[in-house]
């Protein structure tokens, strides 16, 4: 059979149907692994700035503000390339995309401790360089999950993307979990310039594995994923995303808000963590503060699965469904905000912390996966949309943080903050969120 009449074939079984996954079962395991070590290696090269901070200020200098300018810098970049991320992962296939981020934000990584050293040569100009470079490494980072997202929409059936993606995201506590654990070992015995070289180095690994591995397998398909919405979708679908009909429903709107409120609370926790107990318990081990809050995020998310799967079984609404996950994040969340701003117990503030943490894990099965829900043909592209907005509140509420901490040294104003901006965003999903697709 010539390939002209191999490809006509697979085209005519996938109209005949259209649930068939282009992902075979071996292929998805491949890709469930590729991607979920991907999604840890993305997590653990953007934790390790929060990590080191106290150690790297202490010797170049830096106030609390300065700290959370390089911090909150990150999320500058990471809002400019959400959406054409999604763009592009939807017109070429998410892989490609996923694989060129990787090799920049790894790289960054690496020479990270070349770049803190070179600014302080720069006089004056030493913060903004800094700040330069993190926006890059931003920017790369932005477009991991809306290509995710993208990819995993285009290889999968419906059934199948929303437990498929949401286990992907239990990578970023896995990857968390690595920098506090190695990083921690790393940053006692050899110094904080020797994290970033081997958290970016094994980034880089990642991607070379990336190329050779997952993506070689490409060469033996009969259908090719750099057009797999072409076999799924009409392709004007693909090509014009219907922006003017989603921005006309609450539905998208509740969904965007909802998850900018949440991920407030998450960076700002993501990005001050190691500074709060560091400044507030110096005397607890760095590994244990760095490792325990992070250790609640997988189990909690294969929980938030489970009892998604228990709640349909019994013929919930896929609506109804959604709006309990997502407000059990933030019933966990904002109870743990409000004892944490009044405690001064390490052991009470480490649970606390655990608690919000593993809250991430009910986001991640409800607000975080409704694009799917609302765009199907056009996930990448919505999400990327999503996040880009959810990353607002990163570098704002990151800096805001930073410089409450610098005139007031209040932690329990930061933490009561983001329980009010939960709150806002609790509403307006239980209110307008919805799961119902729009196009």
């Amino acid at each position: 059979m010539s390939m002209d009449e191999k490809l006509k074939y697979s085209l005519l079984r996938n109209e005949l149907v259209d649930t068939q996954s282009i992902w075979t079962r071996h292929e998805k395991r491949i890709w469930f692994i590729t991607l979920i070590t991907g999604t840890c290696m993305l997590y653990s090269t953007r934790t390790t700035m929060p990590l080191l901070v106290p150690a790297v200020a202490g010797e170049m200098k830096w106030s609390k503000t300065d700290s959370g300018t390089v911090l909150s810098s990150f999320f500058w970049g990471y809002t400019l390339t959400q959406v054409v991320g999604g763009y592009f992962s939807d017109r070429f296939g998410g892989q490609r995309v996923i694989l060129f981020a990787a090799i920049g934000w790894s790289l960054i990584t690496f020479f990270m401790p070349n770049i803190i050293w070179w600014a302080p040569n720069a006089k004056g100009y030493a913060i903004p360089f800094i700040v330069t470079i993190r926006i890059i490494n931003g920017a790369f980072q932005g477009v991991h999950f809306p290509s995710m997202i993208s990819l995993t929409s285009q290889n999968l059936c419906s059934n199948e993307r929303t437990s498929f993606f949401g286990l992907l995201t239990s990578g970023s506590a896995i990857g968390t979990l690595l920098t506090g654990i190695l990083g921690s070992f790393v940053l006692d015995y050899f110094g904080w310039s020797y994290v970033f070289r081997v958290i970016g180095f094994m980034g880089i690994a990642w991607a070379l594995v990336l190329r050779y591995y997952a993506m070689a397998g490409e060469r033996n398909r009969i259908i090719n994923v750099s057009l797999p919405s072409r076999l799924c979708v009409n392709k004007a679908n693909v090509d014009t995303v219907p922006w003017l009909k989603y921005f006309s429903r609450l539905s998208f709107w509740a969904c965007v808000l909802t998850h900018a409120c949440e991920m407030n609370c998450f960076f700002v926790l993501l990005s001050w963590l190691p500074t709060y107990f560091h400044d507030g318990f110096p005397h607890a081990k760095g590994w244990v503060v760095n490792m325990i809050p992070w250790l609640a995020l997988p189990p909690s998310t294969f929980f938030a699965k489970y009892l998604t799967g228990r709640l349909l079984a019994r013929d919930w609404s896929m609506s109804a469904v959604r709006k309990i996950i997502q407000s059990c994040c933030f019933a966990a969340q904002n109870l743990a905000l409000f004892i944490m701003s009044r405690t001064t117990d390490f052991h009470t503030a480490l649970i606390c912390m655990t608690v919000i943490i593993g809250g991430t894990g009910f986001h991640n099965n409800a607000v975080t996966v409704n694009p799917q829900d609302l765009a199907p043909s056009h996930s990448g592209s919505v999400f990327g949309l999503m996040n880009t907005v959810g990353a607002i509140p990163g570098f704002l509420g990151v800096y805001l943080a930073g410089h409450i901490l610098e005139v007031t040294q209040s932690w329990p104003m930061v933490f009561s903050a983001a329980a009010g901006i939960n709150l806002v965003g609790w509403i307006i999903f239980v209110v307008f969120g919805s799961a119902e697709a729009i196009v």
